[in-house]
């Protein structure tokens, strides 16, 4: 099923399909064994949050309690925040911490560490400029993966609307960048 929409591979999972849960865990693993990886910061965690949010989505999947194919990308990192959650949360009940070695594991080089962290506040700094309307409706559309439709919804506004605020939002985000950096 490379290719299929968003809309065909939750049908085929709904009709049991293989090939569908496969295009479905090919296309979202990556993001979730990130973001997981990012929290987590333990290869072997990020492996079983995304093993955990697959089966979860599945489950949620089969019982029709995905509310739109819109949502799905959405619906997807919101389960895997939940499961990093109480991974986290039954590790406080049993007092267990993550093992240095393992936490070295992801580790990267001190340069790479170094260019993220600095590129990463450069996108802080800039972010912090914009508009309140315009940082938020940028952090839906690029950190959370939300569909327009939920971007409208969230933020109040027309669905027509948003390509129109995202837009703008770029632009205003690259002047700001383009400033703040030359300065």
């Amino acid at each position: 099923m490379p290719g299929a929409t968003e809309s065909e591979v939750l049908a085929g999972i709904q009709r049991g399909g293989a090939d569908s849960e496969a295009a479905l865990y090919e296309k979202y693993s990556a993001r979730v064994y990130y973001l997981a990886l990012r929290e987590a910061k333990s290869r072997q965690d990020a492996e079983d949050i995304r093993a955990e949010t697959f089966l979860r989505v599945l489950q949620a999947i089969r019982k029709g309690q995905v509310r739109s194919a819109e949502a799905l990308p959405a619906f997807i990192l919101g389960v895997a925040r939940n499961v990093i959650r109480e991974l986290y949360a039954r590790r406080r009940q049993m007092g267990d911490a993550v093992p240095a070695e393992e936490a070295d594991l992801t580790t990267p080089s001190h340069e790479r560490n170094f260019l993220d962290q600095e590129v990463r506040v450069a996108v802080r700094r800039t972010m912090d400029r914009l508009k309140p309307r315009e940082r938020r409706v940028l952090c839906m559309l690029f950190y959370e993966e939300l569909g327009t439709e939920e971007v409208a919804r969230q933020a109040s506004i027309a669905p027509e609307r948003v390509r129109l605020v995202k837009s703008r939002a770029l632009k205003h985000f690259r002047e700001l960048h383009r400033r703040l950096t030359s300065s």
